[in-house]
C-alpha cells in the first residue's frame, strides 16, 4: 500500500495526537486507505473530459487550480488600499474553496461507506472523527496551496515579509473556517431535509462551479484594466456579515496603521469566528454523524404537480401514446439523473451567459441606445449552439445498463422513442432558455424583433433534427456510458456549430432584403414540418 507524504508529515506530530487520546496508528491506517481510494475520484473541474485514465486525478487538477489562482495577482498589485483589494482576494479564495469543498470533497465530508466497518471495531469515536477531520484538512491544504502559491510568492517580493506572513496566516484561518462552515451547512440541510435533497444541492453547486470557470475567464481578462484606477472604501454595518472583509481588514490595520474601530472589529471576527466555529463543530459532531444516516435513504417523493405538468406537455406535443410515454420517460431521466445534469446544465448556463457577454462588450464600446438600434439581437443564436452538445448527450446515461428495456418492451413504432425524447428536450431544456432570452431581448431591443425571434426558434427546431441525424441516429436514448461521450463525433460537432453560424448569417442577410425575413420564416417553417415527418416516420420496431 502506498505511503503518502502528508502522512509522513503527520508522523512528526504523533505524540501530540496521543496526548489528546487519539490512537495515531489506527488513524494513520484509516487515512492511508481513504487517500488510496480517493485517487480514483475525478474532480468536477475535469467533468468535461472524456474516458477517464488511471492516475491521481486530484493531484492533476491542482495544476488547473494553480492557473486559476493567477486571477488573484492583479488585485494584490493594485496598490495599498488593502481592505478593498484583499477583501476581493479573500472573496475569490473563499468562493473557490467553498464550491470545491461542496462539489469535489462531498464524498469526504459525507462519507458513510466506512461506518459498517469501523463502528464494529474497537476504535474510539475520537479516533474516527480525527481521521475524518484530517482527511478533509489534507485536501484543503493541497487545494489552497495550489490556488494561492504563486500569488503568495508574488506578494513576498512585491509587498514584503509582513504582508506575505499575514496572507499565509489568514489563509490557514480561511481554510479551517471553510471546512467547518461547509460541514455546518450540511448539518443544517440534513437536519431539515432528506439525503436526496442534499445530493441535489451538491449537484447544483457542481454545475455552478463549471459555469463560474467561464465567468472567471471574463473577470481575469478585465481585471488588468483596474490597475490605474483609484478606489475608496467606506464602512457599512452590513460588512460585518461578509467574511471577506474580516480578512481584508487586518492588512489595512497592520500595513496602513488605520486603527479604526471597524478595522479592529473585523479583524477580531476573522480571528475568533473560525475558532468558535471549530468548537461548535466539535460539539455537534455526534449529531452530524447521526444525521449522515439520512444519506443512506433514497426517499424522494415525486411531486404530483410536476407529473401533471409532464402529462400536459406530453399531450400537447405528442400525437401518439407511445411517443407520450417516452416524452415522460425522457423528462424524468433529464430531471433525476445527476450525472446527466452535471454534463448538460453547464451548457445551458453558457447559452444564457454568452449572449450577454457580447452585449456587454458592445455597450462598453458604444452605448445602450446604439445597442438597441443594432442587429446585435442575433447573438441569441448562441442559444442554439447548445443544441448539438445536448442532443448528442441524450444517448448517454449513468444507468446505461438498463437499455435492455428498449428490446424487452412491446414498442410498435421505434421512431416514438427518438421523437418523444427530442420533444422532451425541447420542452424541458431548450424552451425555458429560449423564452427567457427572448423576454430579455424584447426589453432591450423592443417588440419589433418578434419576427426575428420566431425565426431563431424555427432555426433551432431545424437544428435539432439535423443534429439528431448526424449524431444520434439509430442509437437509443440514455443507452451508452458517459465514458464514451467525448470519444467520437468531434467532427460532427464542428460541422453543427458551423451550421448554427450559417443560420445566423442567412438571418442577417434576410434582414437587408424587403420581406426577406418573412420569406426566411416560411422556408424554415415548411422545412421543419417536412423534416420532422421525414426523420420520424412510423417505423415498426422489427
Amino acid at each position: 500500500m502506498s505511503d503518502f507524504r502528508t502522512l509522513k508529515f503527520l508522523d512528526l506530530f504523533k505524540g501530540i495526537f496521543r496526548k489528546f487520546g487519539i490512537d495515531y496508528g489506527v488513524m494513520r491506517k484509516i487515512l492511508q486507505v481513504k487517500l488510496m481510494m480517493d485517487q480514483r475520484r475525478v474532480p468536477t473541474i475535469f467533468n468535461g473530459a472524456g474516458k477517464k485514465k488511471e492516475g491521481n486525478h486530484f493531484l492533476k487538477s491542482l495544476g488547473l487550480y494553480a492557473f486559476y489562482g493567477l486571477i488573484l495577482i492583479p488585485f494584490i498589485l493594485l496598490g495599498d488600499n488593502y481592505i478593498f483589494q484583499m477583501s476581493l482576494v479573500f472573496g475569490l479564495v473563499m468562493f473557490i474553496l467553498m464550491t470545491s469543498m461542496i462539489s469535489d470533497f462531498s464524498t469526504v465530508l459525507l462519507d458513510v461507506r466506512d461506518k459498517n466497518i469501523l463502528d464494529t471495531k474497537p476504535i474510539s469515536k475520537r479516533t474516527i472523527s480525527a481521521a475524518k477531520f484530517f482527511h478533509v484538512l489534507i485536501y484543503m491544504f493541497l487545494l489552497t496551496g495550489a490556488f494561492v502559491a504563486i500569488p503568495l510568492i508574488v506578494s513576498l517580493f512585491s509587498k514584503g515579509i509582513l504582508f506575505s506572513f499575514l496572507f499565509l496566516v489568514e489563509l490557514i484561518l480561511i481554510g479551517l473556517f471553510t471546512v467547518v462552515l461547509t460541514a455546518l451547512i450540511y448539518l443544517f440541510i440534513l437536519r431539515f431535509f432528506s439525503g436526496e435533497r442534499l445530493k441535489d444541492i451538491i449537484n447544483y453547486v457542481q454545475i455552478l462551479l463549471s459555469i463560474s470557470i467561464l465567468i472567471g475567464y471574463q473577470v481575469l481578462a478585465r481585471s488588468f484594466e483596474l490597475v490605474d484606477l483609484q478606489f475608496t472604501y467606506s464602512f457599512h454595518w452590513w460588512h460585518v456579515f461578509i467574511p471577506a472583509f474580516w480578512y481584508g481588514a487586518p492588512f489595512d490595520l497592520l500595513m496602513n496603521q488605520h486603527t479604526s474601530i471597524y478595522n479592529i472589529a473585523l479583524t477580531l471576527l476573522g480571528l475568533f469566528v473560525p475558532i468558535i466555529s471549530i468548537l461548535i463543530y466539535a460539539r455537534l459532531m455526534p449529531s452530524f454523524e447521526q444525521n449522515l444516516q439520512k444519506l443512506l435513504s433514497d426517499m424522494n417523493p415525486r411531486k404530483r404537480s410536476t407529473v401533471r405538468l409532464d402529462n400536459l406537455w406530453a399531450k400537447l406535443t405528442c400525437r401518439r401514446e407511445e411517443e407520450r410515454a417516452f416524452f415522460r420517460f425522457a423528462s424524468l431521466m433529464m430531471k433525476r439523473e445527476r450525472e446527466f445534469k452535471l454534463k448538460v446544465y453547464p451548457t445551458l448556463g453558457f447559452a444564457v451567459i454568452f449572449p450577454f457577454i457580447f452585449l456587454f462588450n458592445e455597450v462598453r464600446t458604444s452605448s445602450f441606445a446604439a445597442l438597441s438600434d443594432s442587429k446585435m439581437f442575433l447573438v441569441i443564436y448562441f442559444c442554439n449552439l447548445m443544441i448539438p452538445a445536448i442532443v448528442h448527450m441524450l444517448k448517454f446515461s449513468g444507468n446505461y445498463k438498463g437499455n435492455w428495456i428498449y428490446r424487452a418492451t412491446p414498442i410498435k413504432e421505434v421512431s416514438s422513442i427518438y421523437s418523444g425524447t427530442l420533444k422532451a428536450f425541447l420542452v424541458k431544456m431548450y424552451a425555458p432558455i429560449y423564452f427567457l432570452l427572448s423576454i430579455l431581448f424584447i426589453f432591450i431591443f423592443s417588440v419589433e424583433i418578434l419576427p426575428d425571434l420566431f425565426a431563431v426558434l424555427l432555426a433551432g427546431l431545424s437544428q435539432v433534427l439535423i443534429t439528431y441525424r448526424l449524431t444520434n441516429n439509430e442509437t437509443y436514448p440514455f443507452s451508452r456510458s458517459f465514458e464514451f461521450a467525448q470519444d467520437s463525433n468531434t467532427a460532427n460537432m464542428i460541422v453543427l456549430m458551423i451550421i448554427t453560424v450559417l443560420f445566423a448569417g442567412i438571418h442577417l442577410l434576410a434582414t437587408f432584403i424587403n420581406y426577406g425575413l418573412y420569406v426566411y420564416i416560411v422556408i424554415l417553417f415548411v422545412a421543419t414540418i417536412i423534416g420532422w415527418r421525414y426523420t420520424f416516420p412510423r417505423l415498426s420496431k422489427y
